[in-house]
C-alpha cells in the first residue's frame, strides 16, 4: 500500500511539475520568436494616455516594440481592406461590444485568445471577479473583456443654476420647470446615450421615456464634451454628461457636481475594453506575449490607470478609478456587454429610440 501511495504521490508531483515545465517551454519558445518579429500592431481607442504609456512599457519589458493604431469605426474599414488585399498590418484590437458583435466575430476576423494565454497569473481562475477569464462570445474563447464599470447611475448639475433639494428623484426631471434645460448623450446608435434610455425604460417604462426625451425637450449632443461644456456654462444646466467628465470640470473650479440619486438605473459597461486577437496577422508571436501580458496584473493595471476605468481582475488597486464606476458586488446591474442582450435585445431596443425621436 505504502508503494502504491509513493507512486500515486510521485506520478501527481511529476505530472504538475511536467505541466509547469510545459507552459514555461511554450512561453520561452513564443517569446523568442516574438522578439525576432520585433514589433506588434495594437489597435483601440484614441487615448493618449493609453498611446503614452503602453508602448514603452512593453518595450521595456520585452523588448518588443508596440505600434499602437487609435482609431474607430475606420480602423474596423482598414482591417477589412487590407485582408482583401492580402497585406494585414494589424494584430491585436481593442474595440467596443459594438465592433465584435457586429463585424469582427461574424466576419470570422479573430482568432482564439483563450489557447494562447498561458502565464499562470493569467490563467489561474482565482485572479479574476468572475472567477474565470471573462469571455464574452459564445464559445468563450475569442473576445475577452478586461473592463466592468458602472455606466449610469447618477446625475450632472449646475450648481449655481440647480439649488440643493430640487432634484432627488429621476422622476423630479420630468417637472416643467426642466423642460428644455436638460441635455443627454445622442441615443442613435450604440453608446451611454443608447444605455441610459433602455435603462429608463426597463426601470420605468415607455411613458416616463417619452415623457423624458420627448415632451421635456432636452438637446440631444454626440460630443460628450460639448455636453459638459454646456453645462458648466448653465446652458443646460442638467445633464447626463460623463460624471468622470463633470468631476473634472469640477476640480478646474466650475460650478457643477455629481448628483447621486437613488432611483437612477444603472448598467455595467466596458467601453473599448474586450480584446480581440486578429487572425493571419503579420506578428503571430509578438499579438501572443501582449495577449497574455494585458490580461496580467502589470499590463492591465496600466491600462486600467491610462483609461481611469476599473478592470476585470481582483489583484488591481482602483484607487485611480472614479468611486461610482467600480461595481458594488451586491447590486444587480443590468449587462450592456452580454452578448446575447447586443445580439438578441439591443435590436429591439433600437427600433424604439428610432420611433421615440422621430416623434420629437
Amino acid at each position: 500500500m505504502r508503494v502504491i501511495f509513493g507512486l500515486l504521490f510521485f506520478g501527481c508531483v511529476t505530472s504538475a511539475w511536467g505541466q509547469e515545465k510545459d507552459w514555461q517551454r511554450k512561453w520561452n519558445e513564443i517569446l523568442a520568436a516574438a522578439q525576432k518579429e520585433g514589433k506588434v500592431v495594437v489597435t483601440g481607442s484614441p487615448d493618449q494616455a493609453v498611446r503614452r504609456d503602453l508602448p514603452p512599457a512593453f518595450k521595456k519589458r520585452f523588448g518588443i516594440s508596440l505600434e499602437y493604431l487609435g482609431g474607430r469605426n475606420e480602423i474596423v474599414e482598414r482591417l477589412r481592406m487590407e485582408r482583401r488585399a492580402g497585406y494585414p498590418t494589424i494584430d491585436v484590437f481593442f474595440a467596443g461590444i459594438q465592433a465584435f458583435v457586429e463585424i469582427l466575430y461574424p466576419e470570422k476576423m479573430l482568432d482564439p485568445v483563450k489557447p494562447v494565454l498561458l502565464l499562470p497569473e493569467v490563467t489561474d481562475p482565482s485572479k479574476w471577479k468572475k472567477g474565470k477569464l471573462w469571455f464574452l462570445d459564445p464559445e468563450e474563447s475569442y473576445v475577452l473583456r478586461l473592463y466592468s464599470y458602472v455606466s449610469a447611475g447618477g446625475l450632472a448639475i449646475n450648481t449655481n443654476v440647480v439649488k440643493p433639494g430640487e432634484i432627488k428623484s429621476v422622476k423630479d426631471l420630468l417637472d416643467p420647470k426642466w423642460k428644455g434645460k436638460i441635455s443627454v448623450a445622442d441615443p442613435r446608435g450604440r453608446g451611454p446615450g443608447s444605455t441610459e434610455v433602455i435603462m429608463f425604460y426597463k426601470k420605468f417604462g415607455e411613458d416616463f421615456v417619452r415623457r423624458l426625451y420627448v415632451d421635456q425637450q432636452p438637446i440631444i449632443s454626440k460630443d460628450g464634451r460639448q455636453l459638459v461644456d454646456w453645462l458648466a456654462h448653465g446652458t443646460y444646466p442638467v445633464s447626463f454628461a460623463r460624471l468622470s467628465d463633470v468631476k473634472n470640470m469640477k476640480a478646474q473650479g466650475f460650478p457643477v457636481d455629481v448628483l447621486p440619486l437613488p432611483d437612477a438605473p444603472a448598467a455595467l459597461g466596458a467601453g473599448n475594453g474586450m480584446v480581440g486577437l486578429v487572425n493571419k496577422a503579420p506578428h503571430p508571436n509578438a499579438a501572443r506575449v501582449f495577449l497574455n501580458w494585458i490580461a496580467s496584473k502589470e499590463g492591465l493595471e496600466l491600462l486600467g490607470r491610462a483609461r481611469g476605468r476599473p478592470t476585470t481582475r481582483n489583484d488591481i488597486d482602483e484607487s485611480y478609478a472614479p468611486p461610482w464606476e467600480i461595481p458594488n458586488p451586491g447590486v444587480d446591474y443590468v449587462d450592456t456587454v452580454n452578448w446575447d442582450f447586443n445580439v438578441k435585445e439591443f435590436p429591439q431596443h433600437e427600433e424604439f429610440i428610432k420611433r421615440l425621436l422621430s416623434t420629437r
